[in-house]
């Protein structure tokens, strides 16, 4: 591991990390961070049932695994190569989805015929996600400010079969204020600190201070446009890949501040398995990078006023 912390992005990304864990856990970290992750995926059930999925990867000698918490989740034994080359993927019946980024839609605990905004929504797997869990009984509305990330999401949109979905390519915090939304999801931009695999330069290139003093403040923009476009009594959830108390608790404990919602506690016991940091905000959730994890934050928040 020593060799891999010699780059200064990788140095300063351990000191970061010695402002808010103990060494024991910065360890645990480092070795989730050494690890090669699994290839999972997401069922869609808009196009498709679980039963055949599992026949068809049984018939190509695909081995998989089930996910305790999400009946429609998979861990696979497989190349991602191998499985964009399958027909169930062309045709949209699978999803290729991070395990911990199949969280946040399930927190939302969605209803039927409601209105709910995917703030930040490219590339379209909690979109999709979202739409697959209400049946596409729901009316969703996603942003997606870069005109080349929204016609991926457009067409991930379509591959996977979303309907009552409009894709406006426009920065969600200039959004009017005339719209309303019963639930909302923010998956906000940050460090990426979470995704950070320490054999992989790509995943740490950028991570500077200069990242997250700049992801703290879209954060903070965003989940304050958040509150306006929200409906009374109305949910978000707030999630970020990242494990930094700035981007993640800070950001939290900023918006209660304001007096305009409350925490709604996660039940973790929802989420057999997970691989969790220690959240200095009770009533969160903070999963650590593991193999197969990546490392991930996810708050909900109810609107009082």
């Amino acid at each position: 591991m020593n060799e891999f912390l010699q780059q200064p992005n990788l140095i300063f990304l351990v000191e970061h990390l010695a402002l808010h864990y103990d060494l024991k856990t910065i360890d645990q970290i480092l070795l989730g961070m050494t690890s090669k992750r699994v290839v999972s995926l997401r069922i869609n059930t808009l196009k498709t049932t679980k039963e055949h999925i599992l026949s068809v990867l049984d018939s190509k000698q695909i081995t998989h695994e089930n996910i305790s918490w999400f009946h429609d989740g998979l861990i696979v034994h497989a190349k991602e190569i191998e499985l964009e080359s399958l027909d169930i993927y062309q045709q949209g019946m699978i999803y290729l989805q991070s395990l911990s980024s199949m969280i946040p839609p399930l927190i939302m605990e969605l209803k039927p015929s409601i209105d709910i905004l995917d703030m930040a929504a490219a590339p379209g797997g909690k979109t999709s996600e979202i739409a697959q869990l209400t049946n596409n009984e729901s009316f969703i509305t996603a942003c997606e400010a870069n005109p080349i990330r929204a016609e991926k999401l457009k067409f991930t949109l379509d591959r996977q079969g979303v309907k009552k979905t409009t894709v406006l390519i426009k920065d969600s915090t200039q959004l009017d204020d005339f719209f309303q939304f019963d639930q909302i999801l923010l998956d906000a931009p940050c460090s990426g600190s979470g995704t950070i695999l320490l054999h992989d330069v790509k995943t740490y290139q950028f991570f500077t201070k200069k990242l997250i003093d700049k992801s703290v403040e879209k954060q903070k923009a965003m989940l304050t446009k958040a509150i306006k476009l929200l409906k009374r009594g109305g949910e978000i959830v707030y999630s970020t890949c990242s494990i930094l108390p700035d981007e993640n608790e800070e950001i939290i404990r900023f918006i209660l501040s304001k007096k305009q919602v409350e925490l709604i506690p996660i039940d973790n016991k929802r989420f057999e398995g997970l691989p969790l940091l220690p959240s200095n905000l009770k009533g969160t959730l903070l999963i650590m990078p593991s193999a197969s994890y990546e490392g991930f934050f996810v708050a909900k928040l109810k609107k009082i006023k």
